[in-house]
């Protein structure tokens, strides 16, 4: 053999050698990732399909389980196939759903009174995203291109990861939020702090899921329900309490010891109100015609949409009401909204896809079905966007009697905090003259001011129409 027969042979060898195991690799990432993806997709059939929330079934998850099941195996099939930078950006971009999908419910749940149920393959899923995250920061590496002019690398690598960064506020983000929405809630019972005595109660909504919840007995004959849930409305109940209300809080679907599935934005919790309605009709203390409810953020758009359909709720004070869906965002006034509108809209679809549940009617056309009932809106001055431009088109759309107030000072749902005496005051004069016919309400009502940022909105004075 010659010098350069046995050199050529020798590079052949080592040629050879070298794609040899860049295929080893290769099959190797394959293999790791289609784990990956296994772990991750077993833990969506587990959580919509072997172990719903109790109240729940399989056939309530069709389309949550279903679509990224079939993303899912597709992904996994194509894997092999697919260029380097594009298995790499679909491996990092599923990887860090599984993260946040993982961290956000089973995490949480965990921490929160310890594993259950489909918790446990949530956690698998949330190390399973960090092995796909890491195979493509892996792949990403190791296709680099590094034989052109350092220029044009530099500059094509800036312009990707600028891409990358508008992908995840735009897209990634916010759609693992609305998965992690409506997989989350909270977890326990919080400690009641009602001031008074109060019964533990349930009742049954309509589509058969049991809620559970505090009611603290009328002496007066008219009550109120405080939402969301039990442990958010607990000032607002003590002060309706003191003056002789009746009150109920309950759990929310999919929160504490309530039956269902959760949703931050309330999407289905109309049903959940009627059913606290039907409740407090039953009751013997409580007059059926003498029933409202006070609701902070969602809370109140609950309780908006709930007097816009049904006619039990006779009067409703709606502290912090803003927007649920896409639908709001584009009904909100100015232009601050411009720059959520496409995170909303990937939140609106997420929440769509991962709820099973189509987006709720717009607020702002409903809001004019509650009259002859009374309707009080209250917001801060130093609100969310959303809520500061929402509730003057809210009280615009309402009928008489109605009324608004700014408060001046306050952020979300901050009034009773910041003027809680002139809280107590608006809240209960409304109340007594809605319920209990203490005067009329057009007077009880009349120095909450009609239009914001006004200085009546401290002094309650009436502003000037």
């Amino acid at each position: 053999m010659t010098e350069s027969t046995a050199i050529g042979a020798a590079g052949r060898g080592l040629s050879t050698g070298v794609a040899a195991r860049i295929a080893a690799v290769v099959r190797s990432d394959v293999v790791l990732a289609r784990l990956a993806l296994g772990v991750v997709a077993l833990h969506i059939a587990d959580d919509s399909f072997f172990q719903p929330q109790p109240g729940t079934s399989a056939t309530d998850h069709l389309a949550g389980g279903l679509v990224p099941l079939t993303a899912l195996l597709a992904f996994a099939t194509a894997y092999q196939r697919l260029r380097a930078g594009m298995r790499a950006a679909i491996a990092i971009l599923v990887g860090l759903l599984a993260i946040v999908a993982g961290a956000g419910e089973a995490g949480y749940y965990s921490l929160n009174g310890g594993p259950s149920g489909d918790d446990y393959t949530g956690l698998l899923a949330l190390a399973a995203g960090f092995l796909l995250v890491g195979l493509g920061a892996t792949t990403l590496w190791r296709s680099r291109r590094t034989n052109d002019h350092i220029a044009r690398r530099y500059v094509r690598r800036l312009w990707k990861t600028a891409v990358a960064i508008v992908t995840a506020y735009v897209i990634l983000f916010p759609l693992a939020l609305s998965y992690v929405f409506t997989h989350s809630a909270r977890a326990v019972v919080p400690t009641a702090e009602l001031g008074a005595a109060y019964q533990n109660v349930a009742f049954t909504t309509s589509d058969g899921l049991k809620l559970r919840g505090w009611y603290v007995r009328s002496r007066n004959r008219a009550s109120v329900i405080a939402a969301p849930g039990r442990a958010g409305a607990q000032k607002q109940a003590r002060m309706l309490i003191r003056h002789g209300y009746g009150v109920l809080l309950f759990d929310r679907r999919g929160e504490g010891e309530s039956n269902g599935d959760p949703n931050a934005f309330g999407w289905a919790a109309d049903k959940d109100m009627r059913a606290a309605v039907a409740f407090l009709q039953r009751r013997p203390d409580v007059d059926r015609n003498r029933i409202g409810g006070i609701g902070l953020s969602v809370g109140a758009e609950t309780l908006l949409q709930t007097a816009a359909e049904s006619d039990g709720l006779k009067a409703i004070v709606a502290d912090g009401a803003g927007s649920r869906s896409l639908r709001e965002d584009l009904s909100r006034a100015g232009t601050n909204k411009w720059g959520e509108i496409p995170t909303s809209l990937v939140i609106t679809a997420g929440t769509m896809l991962f709820s099973n549940h189509a987006a709720p009617p717009n607020l702002k056309n409903l809001v004019g079905r509650i009259a002859p009932r009374p309707v009080f809106f209250i917001y801060g001055e130093h609100d969310q966007d959303n809520v500061r431009e929402l509730n003057p088109g809210y009280y615009a759309n309402a009928h008489e009697p109605k009324a608004i107030w700014e408060v001046a000072g306050a952020s979300h749902t901050g009034a009773i905090d910041v003027h809680p005496r002139e809280y107590e005051q608006r809240v209960i004069a409304f109340f007594d003259a809605a319920l209990l016919g203490k005067g009329q309400v057009a007077s009880a009502i009349a120095w909450t001011p009609c239009k914001r940022a006004a200085q009546s909105a401290v002094t309650g004075t009436r502003c000037a129409q």
